[in-house]
């Protein structure tokens, strides 16, 4: 199919559309205490969204790119890192509600899980990655998915696909399979 094929610019009413993003968590043993660990962004002070608080690696997908071509751009960017290997471990849809004239945009977002053997990392404007013992993990201010979204992403077996969806407290309901 050609580009204008793509059922994009209909107009009869607003269809849903979503914003790609990324996600990647890449682990690494500790060469001092042998210790598996998970890097993660602890969001900066001045940060919009998820200040002092901490998230996976990530970011939008540009239109001249693909997902794992932007796992790998923003891995590069927050940390300085290039991982060996990423792996897709899951695909989360997240419904942002309505407006007057329909759905608003969403987010879809793909979630990878990498290694890497270097460790020294740098600070950006978005954060300071900071390698944290997956013991210890949980007892990080942790952005509120993370809770659901670091353990299936961390386990061997099937992608797993999320669906966020609004609550009339503005809250989101996180469902998985």
């Amino acid at each position: 199919m050609k580009a204008a094929e793509q059922g994009t610019r209909e107009t009869s009413k607003r269809r849903y559309q979503a914003i790609p993003r990324t996600l990647i968590f890449l682990t690494s043993v500790n060469p001092a205490t042998g210790t598996q660990e998970v890097l993660l962004l602890k969001g900066a002070p001045a940060k919009r969204l998820w200040a002092n608080r901490y998230n996976g690696l990530g970011g939008h997908i540009e239109a001249d790119e693909d997902a794992y071509a932007a796992a790998l751009r923003e891995v590069s960017e927050e940390t300085g890192l290039a991982p060996t290997a990423l792996l897709l471990r899951g695909i989360i849809n997240i419904d942002t509600g309505h407006d007057e004239t329909g759905p608003r945009p969403g987010v879809m977002i793909f979630v990878f899980r990498g290694e890497s053997a270097a460790r020294h990392v740098q600070t950006t404007l978005e954060g300071t990655p900071e390698w944290i013992a997956l013991a210890d993990v949980f007892t990080y201010p942790l952005v509120d998915d993370l809770y659901e979204v670091l353990p299936r992403t961390l386990t061997d077996g099937p992608i797993f696909f999320g669906h966020y969806s609004p609550q009339p407290d503005g809250t989101l309901r996180y469902t998985f399979r």
